[in-house]
């Protein structure tokens, strides 16, 4: 299996924030890299193909989109 990914991802385990049209769903940040990330949410319910990734500690508002989900988890391109 091919990995896809154009950067190398670090592991990380950061607080973040999915934030869509008004809406706001927490998440962890797994693993990280500059041009995307891996999030484990407690539901995908409702989370949009499109959003802004959210990661408090570094003060940055990131706009991504979903390149692949797997039940809790969800990995995203930044845009």
């Amino acid at each position: 299996m091919t990995d896809a990914r154009r950067g190398i991802r670090q592991r990380v385990l950061k607080a973040g924030t999915i934030e869509f049209g008004g809406g706001a769903i927490d998440c962890t940040i797994r693993n990280l890299s500059p041009t995307g990330a891996a999030l484990q949410v407690e539901s995908q319910t409702g989370i949009p193909d499109q959003f802004t990734l959210v990661m408090p500690a570094e003060g940055l508002h990131v706009p991504c989109h979903v390149a692949w989900r797997r039940a809790c988890r969800l990995g995203v391109a930044f845009d």
